[in-house]
This record gives C-alpha cells, structure tokens and sequence, in this order.
C-alpha cells in the first residue's frame, strides 16, 4: 500500500491562510501542507491563461508533496483554472486525485442567507470578468439578483498591511458605495476574496449593520468537511497525525512575517 498522504491548500498569497484557518477548525486530525505562490501575486489581474499555468504548476507540485487532494483556496485561480484543471489535466496526469475550489461550496449555499434575494459580490478584477460566481449561483438560485464589485485595491493593501489604516478608508468605502448604489434591496454580502475577511473591521464601518457580509471560510470548511464523509475513498487515503507544513515562492522570512496576520499564530514556511 502507497504511503497516506496530506491535503494540500494552494492560495496565490496569504488569503488562503484565512481559509486554512477555518479548515483546522473542522478536520484538526489531517495532515496538511500549504503553498503560497506570493513571487507570482496577485493573481486577480492576470489573463485566464496565465493563471491556469500558474495554477497547475502549483497543484502538481502538491501532488509531488503527496497530496492526492488540493483544495484551490483562492477565488481567483478557481474562477479561472479549476474546471480546465478537473476536466483536461486530472485525467492525463493524476487521474485519482482530486482538485477542488472555494466557489462552488459558497454558491451551494449562499442563497439561504438572504431574505430579499438580493446580494453583492466584492471579488478581484479576475474573479468578477470569469462571471464564475453569476453562473454557479443561478444554477443552485436562480431568484437571486446578484451584484459585482471588483475591487482591484483591496488586495495591495491588506498585503502591505495598510487595510486598516485612514489611507484605506477611501478605497474601502468607494466600492461600498458602487455596490450598494446598484441596489437598495441588498441585505447579503460575498467576501469572494479570501484576503478581505482582514478588512472586516472597515467593512462594517461602512456597511449599514442591516445587511450581513459572509465570508467564505467557515462555508469551505463545513463543505470539506462532509466532501471526505462522502468520498470515503479518499478520506481513506490521508493521514491524520495534525501535521501542518507551509511553503512559499518568496522569501520565508517575508512569508512568515506576513503570514501571522492571516493565520492567526506563527507560521514556519519553507521557500520553494
């Protein structure tokens, strides 16, 4: 019998920590190995193609690290490269494992949140031109008005840890306003970035306290959490000692610093 392997979670940077966070939470007893693409961020600007390359380079270097299952924790690499990943290349280059995003488990459920079928979307510029989140939502809600906001900002300035600075307030609040000026019926919130639940704290200083922000972590994890329960198949596949391994494109030093923010505890990365 081949070796039990670990679950691996790629995010182009550190937003996919906070997802990371919100797994341990649930499934503490697996192993998991995390990989940040940080030399090659933002993704949310790039073509299709160009994060489709990244992505699978990524994901197969997780393969290597024996992760027969890879959670894409990053909106972005999963709006634009995870179907080509499931359909072309899974079949041709690791036809057991498995490959699964942060979209779709969101857009099961997000419809049970809102009472007037109303929601907003905050994402990256990538994120909102894929329409990914617009397709998968009618197909589980199709009553539901959904609003974009691409936010191209954001993300520069939580990684420079300027999100809750004065300097931030204008760039938070302007795409506030463009969202909420589209429609006064919305009453639910998408954080469809994994970076921004880091600026919740300006976020509800601006949103009304009548409309709810959701961010995704939580909802990814309850989602992995009954994927294994499911697919016993592969649960039986993963090792469960509560072993954590990160690695990083740049620096460790500069991942570690950084990473803390978004985890919420020290981080011991490897460059890679």
């Amino acid at each position: 019998m081949s070796k039990k392997g670990k679950i691996g979670i790629f995010d182009s940077g550190y937003g996919g920590l906070t997802v990371f966070k919100e797994i341990l939470k649930v499934l503490p007893e697996y192993n998991f190995v995390y990989l940040g693409d940080n030399a090659r961020a933002p993704y949310g600007s790039r073509s299709f193609e160009t994060v489709y390359k990244f992505t699978l380079e990524c994901v197969q270097l997780l393969f290597e690290k024996n992760c027969p299952l890879v959670i894409l924790a990053c909106n972005t690499a999963s709006a634009k490269a995870l179907r080509t990943i499931q359909q072309k290349d899974l079949p041709r280059i690791a036809k057991d494992n498995r490959v699964l995003g942060v979209i779709r488990p969101t857009t099961e459920v997000i419809g049970q949140y809102s009472k007037t079928k109303h929601i907003g979307i905050f994402a990256t510029e990538g994120t909102v031109k894929s329409e990914s989140y617009l397709i998968e939502i009618n197909k589980f809600f199709p009553d539901l008005t959904v609003h974009q906001e691409a936010c191209p900002m954001w993300v520069p300035l939580i990684e420079n840890n300027e999100h809750l600075s004065d300097g931030a307030d204008y760039f938070v609040k302007k795409h506030i306003d463009r969202l909420l000026q589209c429609d006064d019926k919305i009453d639910t919130i998408l954080l469809g970035c994994t970076h921004y639940p880091l600026l919740m704290p300006k976020l509800q200083q601006y949103i009304p306290s009548s409309i709810q922000i959701i961010s995704q972590g939580s909802i990814v994890a309850e989602s992995l959490k009954d994927y294994l329960s499911r697919h016993p198949e592969i649960d039986i596949r993963l090792e469960k000692n509560g072993l954590r391994e990160f690695y990083t494109t740049i620096e460790s030093e500069w991942f570690n610093e950084k990473a803390e923010m978004f985890f919420g505890e020290k981080v011991d990365a490897q460059k890679i």
